[in-house]
């Protein structure tokens, strides 16, 4: 099969867009809630939908009233947070145009996002992100205006606002149709500049409805979009895949949550009690090695490991023609009652689902989770696809694979193997930009530049990216995502590069996880090491090692890890090897460390 297409549940209305939604949501109840913010002494407070919407409508005259026109381009640097939501609404109620950046970016980053996108005015979250935003100005000629979140930038728009009537916001937060611009979200830019894709108000509604009234076999409607719902978001805002959910949330039933701080997650976990996390699989990785971590040694760590394995083992069941058989199912109750009941307390307790992207997630992990009793639903998509195109259904589903199409979407595989995508969340052009988008999209089809198959049912497999594919000396050619998210399962494995175009072999660059670091050694009976004394250390080595061996099992001989070489430093994105989407910068790494590159090819053994 090279073609796979999956037909719209509904037509929508050309002239609605994503306030429309909003609307429709009020309508049908206003005092439901719509989120939950959370108070300094960590309990929630409910916002119904009518307040969310007053909230966001009284944002909106003041920038009104301080002269934000329809078409205006506004920025939002801040964490994932409910004011964000509100800003998010608000600008579109004033008929302009949102446009992210990462709380995390750089001057030089914010700078040509707000040249590039005209940006006339901007919201920071706090002093140093304002700092950022004011240094862009010399450069931004555009940009006028900073308010500071944290020093009442809402509170003063609500007050300058007063005086303009709603009326007024009514006729902006209608002027805009399907086919208008809502949002310019810049790509990560793992290979030069940033690209800013320009999504529309009807790249959100088609599939946003055509996601959460989906009544097909095929629909994840139950997961993400009906009364009962729940989600608690942390990923940032900034990224098309949080936004898209937020989106869905607020036109559905779900009732949503925002956790700015990561280091806060676990307890916002278990006092918000989602139904549904976002997620991406470093994230679950974590989770994974953090809970064997927590097990210690002796006793309790067998028990972790047996538990692990009957939860892999009874995943597998589930797909095979006679499931689970007595003795697996007694197994998995008592495993159950020993490890996963406390695993699903920590995500809350409620947790059934989590949608997984950004990177594959790999089988094993994907049948762990399902055996514990959360099912991952792993799924694809990128900025200029408005988030998710492809997904794994609720019983449909493949683990490893990345699942099949939205309603409304069709995925195809070129001669040469790269992904083609077409659909109704597909984006139409890159801002300023029509070379890039002559080179994207050709003949109908977007071409993502990553490679896979589709098999006999349908579902998308990916195998890596075009442009990262290694071909060795030996004329082999390497996909390294493979070796990369095997060997990054291994709980002291922070980053992996895989190494070896046009070399005699295939290499890797591996940095080590400063915070898993002192649990391994303490599990392992081994003394504290600082992370420069752990690259030297014998029992470090040995075990990255036998992690390389394993990783190799899913490969050729010819495509497997000969050597490896542990750097000094972690990729970040401070150091500006990680996006903020946490995706390598595999072509600043490769430049970086070609050094480190040669020393691993010109030594004897493995590299130290």
């Amino acid at each position: 099969m090279d073609t796979i297409s999956i037909p719209a549940t509904l037509d929508v209305d050309p002239t609605w867009n994503i306030l429309t939604m909003l609307k429709r949501r009020v309508d049908q109840d206003p005092n439901e809630t719509l989120v939950e913010v959370q108070q300094p002494d960590g309990s929630w407070s409910p916002v119904s939908a009518s307040q969310f919407d007053s909230d966001v409508l009284t944002v909106a005259k003041g920038l009104v009233a301080l002269g934000v026109a329809i078409g205006d381009r506004i920025a939002i640097m801040s964490r994932t947070s409910y004011d964000w939501a509100v800003l998010d609404y608000a600008i579109w109620s004033a008929g302009a145009v949102s446009v992210p950046i990462y709380e995390t970016s750089s001057v030089e980053q914010a700078q040509w996002i707000c040249s590039d996108a005209a940006v006339s005015g901007a919201f920071a979250e706090t002093a140093a992100h304002k700092l950022v935003l004011e240094a862009v100005k010399a450069e931004a000629p555009t940009l006028k205006q900073i308010w500071q979140l944290n020093e009442g930038a809402l509170a003063a728009l609500r007050e300058v606002g007063a005086r303009i009537s709603d009326a007024e916001i009514e006729s902006r937060r209608t002027a805009a149709q399907g086919k208008d611009l809502a949002t310019i979200i810049y790509t990560s830019g793992t290979t030069g500049r940033p690209k800013g894709t320009e999504l529309t108000h009807g790249h959100f509604v088609r599939l946003t409805d055509n996601t959460q009234f989906d009544k097909t076999d095929l629909s994840v409607s139950p997961v993400i979009a009906e009364e009962g719902c729940r989600t608690l978001l942390f990923l940032p805002l900034a990224h098309v895949f949080a936004r898209f959910i937020q989106v869905v949330a607020i036109s559905s039933r779900t009732v949503i949550g925002h956790c700015p701080d990561v280091k806060n997650l676990v307890p916002a976990l278990g006092s918000f009690k989602p139904t549904y996390l976002l997620a991406v699989p470093r994230v679950l990785e974590k989770v994974y090695n953090a809970a064997e971590q927590k097990a210690g040694s002796g006793l309790k760590l067998k028990i972790f490991r047996w538990s692990a394995k009957v939860a892999i083992v009874y995943s597998r069941a589930l797909d095979s023609k006679r499931g689970p058989g007595w003795h697996l199912r007694l197994q998995h109750k008592i495993a159950d009652k020993l490890v996963y009941h406390s695993l699903r307390e920590a995500m809350g307790g409620r947790t059934k689902y989590a949608v997984s992207g950004g990177a594959p997630l790999g089988e094993r992990l994907g049948h762990f989770y399902r055996g514990i009793g959360l099912m991952v639903l792993e799924g694809y998509g990128l900025t200029e696809t408005t988030a998710p195109i492809l997904v794994n259904r609720l019983n449909k589903q493949k683990i490893g694979s990345i699942g099949l199409p939205f309603p409304g979407c069709s995925a195809r595989i070129a001669e040469d193997g790269e992904i083609l995508l077409k659909g109704i969340n597909v984006f139409d052009r890159y801002h300023n930009n029509p070379a890039a988008t002559a080179e994207a999209l050709r003949d109908g089809w977007f071409h993502t530049g990553d490679m896979g198959y589709l098999d006999s049912d349908g579902y998308l497999f990916i195998t890596g990216r075009k442009k990262e594919l290694i071909v060795t000396a030996g004329g082999k050619n390497v996909a390294p995502a493979v070796l990369e998210d095997r060997l990054r399962g291994h709980p002291l494995v922070s980053q992996v590069v895989v190494v070896g175009d046009g070399r005699p072999f295939v290499g890797a660059l591996i940095t080590l996880d400063e915070e898993m670091l002192p649990g391994w050694l303490a599990n392992h009976g081994l003394p504290p090491l600082s992370l420069a004394e752990a690259r030297e250390d014998p029992a470090v080595w040995a075990s990255l090692e036998r992690a390389v061996g394993r990783t190799n099992q899913a490969v050729s001989r010819a495509e497997s890890i000969r050597k490896f070489i542990i750097l000094e430093d972690d990729f970040t994105e401070l150091n500006g090897y990680l996006t903020p989407s946490l995706k390598i910068k595999r072509s600043k790494v490769l430049k970086d460390f070609a050094d480190k590159i040669d020393e691993l090819y010109n030594s004897n053994g493995t590299a130290s």
